[in-house]
């Protein structure tokens, strides 16, 4: 038996076929290209279909689809909302997946990605016989899949582990409206703002980023530039580890989890610095928990949601 698992991010889809055992017999990425409405959903529809026809006439049968999107997968309705995806406000995903495979009796699961995040990691990463972890994924948002006693945590309106709207400074600003307050300060967009104003007002300022366009800085520059003692460098990356460190010790005693796990775009090249992080978390976190935690960097990278998609499909959460 294997599974079909997509995984959309805001800039690219990559498709997959797993195997139950966990080994990826197939995978492929593509840029989204600023697609958005239907489009998107032409594009999983096509990898579906795809990978359908190549297994068609195998021993290995495709059982189910697992998908996992950047935003929120309403579990009762079937729709879905991404907010950096055009036109994704309450798209009917499932309903469009669903007539693709009619009459073929494949079960087609939806997630999002936070949930798929830690789902992964359960399954084939750093989370592997716990039943209490969290993953923290910082990219373009910032964002918490939580296991519970062996549950995945999802709310009332499956909208368990949006940290990005986590408040935790006043006054508040119009401007955390859209994406809340971590999103807006400590996401990848967020820390690039941070930077620009920071090398604008820094005093005598004669660092890396003085001539640069902010917006072409990658990460691994920005962290570079923190290891070289850039000023403006290290006070963004100080008040970012600041405010994560902070997110982190909230979660940490609210659920009490075994295991914490760092990733995402942000924590590439951040993961020497975890625990530089993780003193940070120790001045907010109740001690009893935090003494108890396993704070780990993700061990499957960018095919975390990959796999937790295809966790998903096998119907086990």
């Amino acid at each position: 038996m294997a599974v079909i698992a997509i995984n959309l991010i805001s800039n690219s889809i990559t498709s997959a076929a797993i195997s139950i055992a966990g080994k990826i017999m197939h995978k492929e990425t593509k840029p989204l290209d600023q697609k958005g409405g239907s489009e998107v959903s032409l594009m999983i529809q096509k990898d579906i279909k795809k990978l359908l026809s190549i297994y068609e006439n195998e021993p290995i049968k495709v059982k189910a689809i697992g998908i996992s999107v950047p935003g929120i997968a309403f579990i009762k309705s079937g729709t879905v909302w991404a907010p950096n995806i055009a036109g994704w406000e309450n798209y009917p995903l499932l309903d469009e997946v669903s007539k693709l495979v009619k009459g073929k009796n494949i079960r087609i699961k939806i997630g999002s990605n936070r949930t798929c995040l830690i789902l992964g990691e359960h399954w084939q990463g750093a989370a592997k016989k716990s039943k209490n972890a969290i993953f923290f994924s910082v990219g373009n948002g910032v964002g918490a899949g939580i296991l519970i006693d062996g549950k995945i945590l999802h709310g009332y309106n499956d909208g368990v582990g949006a940290v990005g709207w986590m408040a935790l400074e006043r006054p508040y600003r119009d401007i955390y409206k859209e994406t809340g307050f971590m999103e807006t300060r400590t996401s990848w967009k967020g820390i690039l703002q941070a930077l620009e104003e920071q090398v604008r007002k820094t005093k005598n300022y004669r660092g890396v980023f003085l001539s640069r366009n902010i917006n072409e800085v990658s990460v691994y520059e920005l962290f570079h530039a923190y290891k070289q003692k850039d000023k403006a460098a290290v006070k963004v990356i100080k008040d970012t580890f600041e405010l994560w460190g902070m997110v982190v010790a909230n979660l940490v005693s609210m659920f009490n989890p075994e295991v914490f796990i760092f990733g995402g775009q942000v924590f590439g090249p951040a993961m020497e610095f975890i625990p530089e992080l993780v003193n940070e978390t120790y001045k907010w976190a109740l001690p009893l928990n935090a003494q108890k935690v396993k704070f780990v960097g993700s061990q499957l990278g960018s095919n975390a949601g990959l796999f937790g998609a295809g966790q998903l499909a096998t119907g086990k959460f």
